[in-house]
């Protein structure tokens, strides 16, 4: 049994972990509210882009432009998304478990495997990782990120697709589906996937002004921001979620721990007494003698 000395620490240490445990899922939750509003208020825009850029693909004065150009996929590009820090439960392990899944299956197929990372968590996985290119990594982007903040990836993205550097781009993200779900996805940002059979396809777009280079160019490029905008939206919110459940159950598994070693303190205290007591009487008992 450990001295009482060695148990008061334990307790003391565990209490102030505790208080910062406690800190960080007040701070998650607070933080939570505003970002799962941004996430919801933006998934119908972000659904509409992505419809629109499918319907668009499908047009044949649009199959020919840089951006819905397919080729046979010889390298891949993986957007990543993770957090600067740690203590966010399985945040990151999820999704950088899809990340490994993906590139296996790319070296099975002989795909050439790139990342591009938003988050210091995912630039670290990757750094250690071989036959992984790390194209660019990007420092998370805060709570609430600017359009300003997103334009280095999606230029990126889009340079290297127009030249030929990569032939399929997809984002990995956490989507935010309610405060205890949060489940790591894919999505396949170029080329756009074709109509499915008996999907809507609704009226064509078959005329462009000034010319199809221009409309499509800048009309494709607004698209990919919306949906890399929203999985970063998508992210944020989930980060939160997971860190305020992940301080919370660190809460919860330190007041179990304080209340053994309070018991085990009392149990260690009370044998010290009783000890104390009987070397008293024996002591007695010997003077008498």
């Amino acid at each position: 049994m450990a001295s009482t000395i060695t148990l008061r620490r334990r307790i003391k240490s565990i209490k102030n972990t505790r208080q910062i445990t406690q800190a960080q899922q007040l701070v998650a939750a607070s933080k939570l509210r505003r970002a799962q509003e941004y996430a919801e208020h933006s998934r119908a825009y972000a659904d509409l882009a992505n419809e629109l850029i499918t319907r668009l693909s499908g047009i044949a004065e649009v199959e020919r432009q840089p951006l819905f150009e397919k080729r046979p996929v010889k390298s891949r590009l993986y957007v990543l998304i993770t957090s600067n820090s740690g203590l966010a439960g399985a945040y990151n392990a999820n999704v950088l478990k899809l990340l490994t899944a993906s590139v296996k299956a790319d070296r099975q197929a002989k795909v050439k495997s790139c990342v591009l990372a938003v988050g210091n968590k995912g630039a670290q996985f990757v750094r250690r990782v071989s036959d992984i290119d790390l194209e660019a990594a990007y420092p998370g982007f805060g709570d609430e990120p600017t359009a300003n903040d997103l334009r280095p990836v999606l230029n990126t993205i889009v340079e290297q697709y127009k030249n030929g550097e990569v032939d399929d781009v997809h984002v990995l993200f956490t989507q935010f589906k309610s405060m205890v779900s949060q489940v790591a996805s894919v999505q396949q940002l170029l080329p756009s996937k074709p109509i499915e059979d008996g999907q809507a396809t609704g009226t064509a777009i078959s005329n462009f002004e000034p010319d199809v280079e221009t409309v499509i160019d800048q009309i494709a490029t607004r698209l990919i921001e919306a949906q890399v905008w929203q999985a970063l939206l998508e992210s944020i919110a989930s980060e939160h979620a997971m860190r305020m459940m992940a301080m919370k159950s660190a809460t919860d598994n330190a007041k179990d721990l304080i209340d053994d070693y309070t018991l085990e303190l009392n149990t260690a205290r009370q044998a010290a007494i009783t000890q104390e007591l009987a070397e008293i009487t024996g002591g007695a008992e010997a003077l008498n003698g």
